[in-house]
């Protein structure tokens, strides 16, 4: 993940680099080349932002999928699931449920303040509460990629009025 983010944002960097030179040197290829990786990154964007609308089940599903894995892993020793459950504020996988079928006590993270003999101090399930998680989430990451797709376009837009505008005025100083 790391590698990908600094691979990625490297390409920006440089996606920038371009237009900023091509601006400074009024160099129509070198903004024009900027107008296009803008084309193409806003391209990619909104086949991302299209998939996110159009696959959110699948993507709740895998989130479900990712707590059930670290219930199977970590049933037995109260490590890494008891992090998700005082983060999250769950019980269990589906709720208190897996552990009084499976474990004979309950972790006190499973309980608001630690104590679990009232019942209404007892959490929902791990499950549900990650995919409302991310639900939010992916709403949020929609809506911020809508609203950098309209930027890159407004970029994009400039760009070529840019790369023009140059053009235009190195072939009017040729006469």
């Amino acid at each position: 993940m790391p590698i990908g983010l600094i691979t990625i944002s490297s390409i920006v960097v440089f996606i920038s680099f371009l237009g900023c030179c091509g601006a400074i040197r009024e160099s129509v290829f070198m903004t024009m080349t900027y107008a296009v990786f803008l084309l193409i990154l806003l391209l990619l964007q909104l086949t991302i932002i299209v998939l996110l609308f159009t696959n959110k089940d699948k993507f709740l599903d895998a989130m479900g999928d990712v707590i059930d894995k670290a219930w199977e892993q970590d049933s037995r020793e109260n490590g890494i699931f008891d992090a998700i459950q005082k983060s999250l504020h769950c019980c269990g996988k589906n709720g208190i449920t897996d552990y009084i079928t499976n474990l004979p006590n309950v972790p006190k993270s499973c309980c608001e303040g630690g104590n679990c003999l009232n019942p209404l101090n007892v959490y929902g399930g791990c499950r549900s509460k990650f995919q409302e998680f991310m639900s939010g989430s992916t709403d949020l990451a929609r809506h911020v990629g809508l609203g950098l797709i309209v930027v890159e376009l407004v970029g994009f837009i400039f760009a070529c009025c840019l790369a023009n505008n140059v053009r235009n005025y190195k072939r009017r100083n040729v006469y």
